[in-house]
């Protein structure tokens, strides 16, 4: 057969087109093997025993070089990469964040303070060992299941056989592409009494706890679900008339960081106060000194309001189960940790009955050998087959009294039994140690029949060994919304030209008409000469439209009624309107008018209520024209409809207009004008 190639050969630019064909997917897949590396390997924590892999390898190692003495964080690092992949900065700083959560850490040195934001000191200073606990309930060669690490020189557990819900005592946080985490810390104490009424199949409650204490609204929480939401609270103590003292921060807030906030907010006039302390040590101390004829409770309010004082939490329960994220409440995954904890409980009874079966079992042979002197049949043998078949036929006669059948490996360890022991041997210390482990055996079957009961005795020993000092720190309680346009100061003076169009409360201003007292948060509403309509948010200089007809500060919950009358084009129909605003948009502008090129606004009024809307009436002048004989007609308001802002109106006049003037509420006649009135420029 002929193997020449027959194929055309390829031109530089083909081959390079070839080479990159598939280079869209090939992106592709490489993104997708990115994400999920990131998702399952780096961001997401396990269900099995809520550890990220750089946590898990971190303890793992510890283990490793658990010797009851304090070894320095660098040295632990450095073991750790063994079976991590990334460098030591990371790992160093996976290490501080679970030694900075007192739980499965025993930290000696600088390790930082979650108060303060202050960082831990470099790994060659600080030092670290496994707390009791750690090593009681996340630890058991025997049931950890194993694999390669990722060079293959070393084994290191899939996940660790942790019997206590680790993941929602300390909580944890990531990132990964296109999928977040979010798990809120629980108290210990609390986990443990659920975890007892998962086993028992009663009902129970969930709510964070957090190491900085504060005070917490937890009825949105959702069970840590998408969508939920925890308020969280400084807890603020009035010390004096005016003088307030921060006892505690909200969760992930730092001293340094909230004084910072609360000077900016004195800064941009959300807020007063006259100075700021700070005293924090083992507990957080923040003084905040008051102007004078300031009232605590509306400083404190403000504080809440518009600074860090209150932090709202969004929990996202994302966890690695069965090779994928998945999404889980955090009840569901308590009672997935109850079961484990259980499931691991009853597979350590059965590896220790097999233990303590195999030892009465060769304990038995042992007697039987020594008390019947089965040794002295094998004095004669030649051969080592000669051996075994000799004790074989020896213990024939006693193997009824065993609970499983002799094997050669039982004869083979009979046959090492060292003379010294054989001539020192006591039958009544063997009887004993044959009937202690008896009862040893009873009461472990006991515990794998009364499983339950002694899993829920478990977590209770826990509880009672470690639950001291692990009360609960954060506060719960129930409060509402702060409104922020209550609490802030309004110290401003609103101004405007309006003639030019602007408006605002800044030095350059000041020249102009003043309007009413505002602040730097309430949002303006203007309605300017053409009929354009605007809310911004207040400031210095902000242009709201020129001939400005009405200008004033937006409350929301104010219910108004506008009557306006306005010109539809240069010369056309007259229009009149009652309406309400409604919702808005800042920034946006609203045509109240048809929208025509040179529309004018004729009249403008605001009142509080559809009474005084309803008794509006104006009188309209009409420019002279040919046989137009009254150029004087009142209109009243009341007999438009209220509706809303984006509605055209209704006809006043296809005539020419001069001007529009208010009339007083006790007199239709023209004669009796107010002199407030509109005049058509």
């Amino acid at each position: 057969m002929d193997d020449t190639d027959t194929s055309p050969e390829l031109t530089p630019d083909e081959d390079t087109q070839h080479e990159h064909a598939n280079l869209p997917s090939m992106y592709e897949d490489y993104f997708l093997d990115y994400a999920s590396y990131v998702i399952m390997e780096r961001a997401v924590p396990h269900l099995g025993d809520g550890l990220k892999p750089v946590q898990r390898r971190i303890l793992h190692s510890m283990r490793e070089l658990e010797d009851g003495r304090y070894n320095k964080v660098a040295n632990v690092v450095g073991n750790t990469m063994k079976y991590h992949p990334h460098g030591d900065t990371s790992i160093g700083d996976a290490m501080v964040q679970l030694g900075q959560k007192e739980l499965l850490i025993d930290t000696q040195g600088n390790w930082g303070n979650v108060l303060t934001g202050d960082k831990a000191a470099a790994p060659r200073y600080i030092e670290a060992r496994l707390t009791p606990f750690a090593l009681d309930v996340a630890f058991n060669p025997k049931t950890t299941e194993w694999t390669s690490s990722y060079d293959g020189r070393n084994k290191e557990p899939v996940t660790l056989p942790l019997k206590f819900p680790l993941l929602l005592a300390q909580g944890v946080e990531g990132i990964a592409v296109g999928l977040a985490c979010k798990m809120l810390p629980h108290n210990f104490c609390e986990l443990i009494e659920a975890s007892i009424c998962a086993l028992r199949k009663q009902p129970f409650e969930l709510v964070p706890d957090f190491q900085t204490g504060g005070i917490m609204d937890a009825s949105n929480y959702n069970d840590g679900l998408r969508g939920g939401k925890v308020r969280v609270r400084a807890k603020i103590e009035i010390e004096k008339k005016r003088v307030l003292r921060i006892r505690e921060v909200p969760f992930g807030v730092t001293t340094g960081s909230l004084m910072d906030n609360i000077v900016a907010a004195n800064e941009k006039g959300k807020i007063k106060i006259s100075k700021i302390e700070d005293n924090t040590a083992a507990e957080a101390d923040i003084l905040i000194h008051l102007p004078a004829g300031s009232d605590p409770e509306v400083a404190r309010d403000s504080l809440f309001a518009f600074t860090d004082c209150e932090v709202s939490l969004s929990p996202n329960a994302c966890v690695i189960h069965q090779g994928k994220p998945r999404f889980m409440g955090v009840s569901e995954i308590l009672k997935h940790s109850a079961q484990q904890t259980k499931d691991l409980l009853q597979l350590e009874l059965e590896i220790r009955l097999g233990e303590l079966e195999d030892k009465w079992h060769f304990s038995s042979l042992e007697r039987i050998f020594i008390e019947n002197r089965i040794y002295r049949d094998i004095e004669e043998c030649e051969t080592w087959e000669a051996v075994i078949e000799a004790i074989d036929k020896g213990l024939d006669p006693f193997k009824k009294l065993l609970n499983r059948e002799v094997t050669t490996e039982d004869i083979v360890r009979l046959t090492e039994i060292k003379i010294k022991r054989i001539s020192k041997y006591d039958s009544f210390k063997a009887d004993e140690a044959i009937n202690k482990l008896e009862e040893e055996i009873a009461e472990v079957e006991k515990n794998l029949r009364n499983l339950t009961r002694y899993a829920v005795a478990y977590y209770k020993n826990l509880l009672k060994k470690y639950g001291k000092g692990r009360e609960r720190r954060t506060e719960i309680a129930s409060f509402g919304v702060v409104n922020r346009v209550q609490v802030v100061a309004a110290n401003e003076t609103l101004y405007v030209n309006r003639k030019d169009g602007f408006a605002g409360y800044g030095s350059s201003m000041k020249k102009d008409e003043s309007i009413e007292k505002c602040s730097s948060i309430d949002d303006i509403i203007a309605f300017d000469g053409e009929g354009v309509m605007r809310v911004v948010k207040a400031s210095d200089k902000v242009f709201v439209g020129k001939r400005v007809q009405h200008i004033a500060v937006f409350r929301k919950d104010e219910d108004k009624i506008y009557s306006m009358i306005y010109r539809d084009g240069r010369q056309g129909a007259v229009y009149a309107k009652r309406f309400r605003v409604g919702g808005v948009t800042r920034g946006k502008e609203y045509n109240l008018t048809k929208g025509s090129k040179g529309s004018r606004v004729l009249y403008f009024a605001v009142h509080d209520s559809e009474e005084d809307s309803a008794a509006n009436t104006v009188l309209v002048h009409l420019k002279p024209a040919l046989r137009l004989r009254n150029i004087s007609r009142p209109y009243q308001f009341g007999e438009l409809a209220i509706k809303g802002r984006g509605v055209k109106g209704n006809i006043v006049t296809k005539h020419l207009v001069d001007r529009v003037v208010r009339m007083p509420k006790e007199s239709t006649d023209a004669s009796k004008e107010d002199p407030d009135s509109f005049t058509l420029e």
